[in-house]
């Protein structure tokens, strides 16, 4: 039986260890969200069996949970890099009119050739429609709209004119407004913040994005710096939020119940050939 609790064991340390070195690997990634290994004990004993007198069978993985604590807030000073200071996710959808709506943290967001804007993976952002006056007026699913950066203002009828675009704004609420050679300036719509019941049970997809899921339940979406969403920080990126002294020293902890491990199997295994040899 020490075999297979110690294989348990050695498992269990396998699981830690490749959790740990993913933190580390990671460390750089920006938007990225450290995890960590969570472990329960294996007992089992007859109905009538007094449990007093019944050891563990060993350990199992309850699972690995994610962990969205605040990442360092870094300046870049360019105005499509945007970061999230609390609660919030950016909404972002694939190419296409099949693509999947995701939720990341990494805000290294750029204008294409079409003057979409999109995130590192090719996503386009999502914004949410806004009046003049730069109030949202849909804040569901169905208001969600790629976020465009015309190069020429438009007209009343939404034709371009001969103005072109001077700059572009984000505010802490995430509303996107252009100015105009003019000197006018026009919102272009609300950066689509989501929040989540459960972000916990958010699927992870690579690249610092997540997928809903039944558990996590379905986005609410609003403006940012408001109730449980997160305020927007133009010119900044978050970076990972793994803590490199802390993923070492656990690294650390980690090797040594392998070789613990390891080294009981190893007694056990001397242990039974000593009984063979003095049965033979």
């Amino acid at each position: 039986m020490s075999f297979y609790i110690s294989l348990s064991g050695l498992k269990a340390a396998q699981t830690d260890l490749s959790t740990i070195a993913n933190n580390v690997a990671n460390v750089n990634s920006t938007g990225f969200k450290k995890s960590r290994a969570n472990f329960g004990d294996i007992f089992s004993a007859a109905p009538m069996q007094t449990t007093t007198q019944v050891s563990g069978q060993g350990t199992r993985t309850i699972g690995i949970q994610q962990q969205f604590t605040q990442g360092t807030v870094e300046s870049t000073d360019k105005t499509l890099d945007v970061a999230i200071t609390g609660e919030g996710f950016f909404t972002v959808k694939g190419a296409g009119t099949n693509g999947a709506v995701s939720y990341t943290r990494n805000g290294a967001f750029s204008i294409t050739e079409s003057r979409n804007v999109v995130d590192t993976t090719g996503s386009n952002l999502q914004v949410l429609p806004v009046d003049a006056n730069g109030v949202i007026t849909n804040s569901t699913a169905a208001g969600l709209t790629d976020l465009t950066v015309p190069l020429f203002k438009p007209d009343a009828a939404g034709a371009p004119t001969t103005i072109q675009l001077s700059s572009l704004a984000v505010s802490e609420t995430g509303l996107v407004s252009a100015t105009w050679a003019d000197g006018t300036t026009s919102p272009l719509g609300n950066l689509a913040m989501a929040t989540f019941a459960s972000q916990d049970s958010l699927r992870q997809k690579g690249d610092a994005h997540w997928a809903a899921t039944l558990q996590s339940g379905d986005a609410q979406y609003g403006a940012g710096n408001q109730g449980s969403f997160g305020a927007i920080r133009s010119g900044s990126l978050e970076r990972s939020n793994v803590d490199i002294t802390e993923e070492l020293v656990a690294l650390i902890n980690a090797q040594r119940n392998f070789q613990a491990n390891a080294k009981a199997i190893e007694t056990a295994s001397n242990i039974t050939q000593t009984i063979v040899q003095i049965r033979t």
